[in-house]
């Protein structure tokens, strides 16, 4: 997982640079870009690994948890969202996206305050 994570974290500053050279540093394209190609990626491969070829587990830690998990770990959210709206419906695909971004903004907001407050 290691390995894979640090290839993950290198690629996705890789891609950052070459976005905000590109692209301009007006808005996150290097993390909008990564986290789309990471939820391709995780849609490809997980469902090649789980429903077409059976995988030693090892590759999916390298694959999703490690380079993935480094790139971006909203390929794992926006995964997980989607097998829930495939396999429990949609109030559990919603709850978890709300949760997620509700939970994630104040929890950045307070770690914010918190810095500030204290420093």
């Amino acid at each position: 997982m290691a390995l894979g994570g640090g290839i993950g974290s290198v690629t996705r500053y890789a891609v950052s640079l070459w976005a905000a050279a590109r692209l301009g540093t007006s808005f996150p394209y290097g993390t909008l870009i990564a986290n789309v190609v990471g939820c391709f990626i995780i849609g490809l491969f997980m469902t090649i690994v789980t429903e077409r070829f059976i995988a030693n587990p090892y590759w999916r830690l390298l694959i999703t948890t490690g380079f993935l998990g480094g790139f971006t770990t909203f390929s794992s959210y926006s995964y997980e969202t989607f097998k829930l709206l495939e396999d429990t419906g949609v109030d559990a695909a919603f709850y978890n996206l709300a949760a997620n971004l509700i939970v994630g903004l104040l929890a950045t907001w307070l770690g914010i305050k918190l810095v500030r407050m204290l420093f």
